[in-house]
């Protein structure tokens, strides 16, 4: 299924490759399409969850799927980690690959097919995805440092660049934004105690503030209320996010200032207009999911995602 432009990267890097199953496991990319789509035709909103998977999970270790391990101070349970949904069908898609492939498709390389089916089911563009990841063997929470909710783009470009990704990237990426929810908690200082200030960060539109406020009351246990990321588009990738962060709309901090610094303006000024943000957001993604891949002999290849052999 391609909704949008479809974008033909036959990236070679860092071992893996377009089409690294073709022999060993022909019907590997069409497993894991068919399980993401029959989950999201129950739940549409497991696509920004599969997606931020395995943007959490490249973002620690490289992309060999050690997000997915199970067990006491691992990355999963990292407070960063502890929102994320989607495991089911990491772990539906591994099952049927193990009754068609055994012991051949890796937990690494099903997070990075079911990260580009979810946007593609979800109205976005379409991009090949270069496999032949291998699994890891260690996950610690103590690993997990992740960009975050309140930090500026000086310090988003720090953690983005320290894994080889650029300012476009950057802004390319928090693009995905376009989907999904966030935590009350993550937005509630911003809404009523902007740095110390007992009011509103100022940059948030002054006709939306109260509608944040609606959705997020102060004094409310703010960790069990959540608010679209992208408002009013919150389950359909598009460049609506773009727009929103434009007209001071942005729902995180980090999502807002991208507005303010220069580096990062001209980029949500392009993509806001719609023009090239499909076909860039593949390109990211590419580079993205090599980061620190495994292959070889290095790591494994998990007969089940949520533990090592």
């Amino acid at each position: 299924m391609d909704c949008g432009f479809y974008l033909a990267l036959t990236l070679v890097s860092l071992g893996s490759v377009v089409g690294f199953y073709s022999s060993t496991c022909p019907g590997a990319e069409s497993i894991v399409r068919s399980t993401v789509q029959s989950h999201l035709n129950s739940d549409l909103s497991l696509a920004a969850g599969l997606l931020r998977m395995h943007f959490h999970d490249c973002f620690v270790q490289g992309c060999d799927a050690s997000l997915l391990i199970d067990g006491t101070n691992t990355e999963k349970t990292a407070p960063p980690n502890l929102g994320l949904r989607g495991f089911e069908v990491i772990d539906d898609a591994k099952t049927q690959l193990e009754a068609a492939c055994p012991n051949v498709v890796s937990c690494a390389d099903i997070l990075a097919l079911a990260a580009r089916d979810s946007v593609v089911l979800s109205g976005g563009g379409s991009w090949q995805v270069p496999t032949g990841r291998r699994d890891g063997l260690v996950s610690r929470d103590s690993d997990v440092k992740l960009p975050g909710p309140g930090d500026s783009v000086d310090v988003q470009k720090q953690k983005f660049s320290a894994l080889g990704l650029n300012t476009k990237d950057l802004v390319t990426l928090v693009g995905g934004h376009t989907i999904g929810t966030t935590s009350c908690q993550l937005l509630s200082s911003r809404l009523y105690n902007f740095n110390g200030t007992n009011g509103p960060d100022p940059t948030i539109d002054p006709s939306f503030l109260p509608q944040l406020q609606t959705l997020c009351p102060q004094n409310v246990r703010a960790s069990t209320k959540r608010v679209p990321l992208d408002n009013g588009s919150q389950t359909k990738f598009d460049t609506s996010y773009f727009n929103n962060v434009r007209r001071g709309r942005g729902i995180l901090q980090s999502d807002q200032v991208l507005w303010i610094d220069p580096s990062t303006k001209p980029f949500v000024q392009r993509y806001s207009l719609g023009s090239t943000f499909n076909v860039d957001f593949g390109s990211s993604m590419v580079k993205m999911s090599n980061i620190g891949v495994k292959t070889g002999s290095d790591g494994e290849i998990r007969k089940k995602c949520s533990a090592i052999n």
